[in-house]
């Protein structure tokens, strides 16, 4: 198959993103995207973007839904306890997902997370967020408690 051109009536496929970033915190590899600003300590400034357009809806929501409130303090504790939160951002975790301190914690973060906010974005169009969220919340806890894959 040859390449699309201009004048076949195809259209090209987009070319990747040329730079990417992987987050210091997760080590999810995103694109680089020129002017942002790092906002989250431990995090790339790719990767907070990508969490806070993530749960914006949840956010414009949470004044007014008590249950919608809640699962954006469990979206934001399972992101912190994965960008440099340490034991006070895991606990917090913990406490969100009603498992208090029954699980031990890791001395350190897992060398490699088996979930990331980047798997919770790519597949919003499959499943709900919600749902999405408190698996997520669940795989950071489990990955600090050095539970097996």
């Amino acid at each position: 198959m040859t390449p699309a051109s201009p004048t076949d009536g195809t259209s090209a496929l987009p070319e990747p993103p040329t730079v990417v970033s992987r987050c210091p915190g997760c080590g999810a590899v995103l694109a680089a995207v020129p002017g942002l600003e790092a906002r989250h300590e431990g995090a790339s400034p790719g990767c907070t973007r990508l969490f806070d357009v993530t749960v914006r809806g949840l956010r414009d929501e949470a004044p007014s839904d008590v249950r919608t409130a809640g699962l954006v303090e469990l979206a934001t504790a399972a992101y912190d306890a994965q960008h440099g939160g340490g034991p006070d951002a895991v606990a917090r975790l913990r406490t969100q997902l009603g498992e208090g301190a029954r699980r031990p914690v890791l001395d350190a973060p897992p060398a490699q997370w088996r979930s990331t906010v980047a798997d919770v974005a790519a597949d919003l169009d499959v499943v709900d967020l919600p749902v999405l969220l408190r698996s997520w919340a669940q795989a950071v806890s489990a990955d600090w408690a050095g539970d097996p894959a």
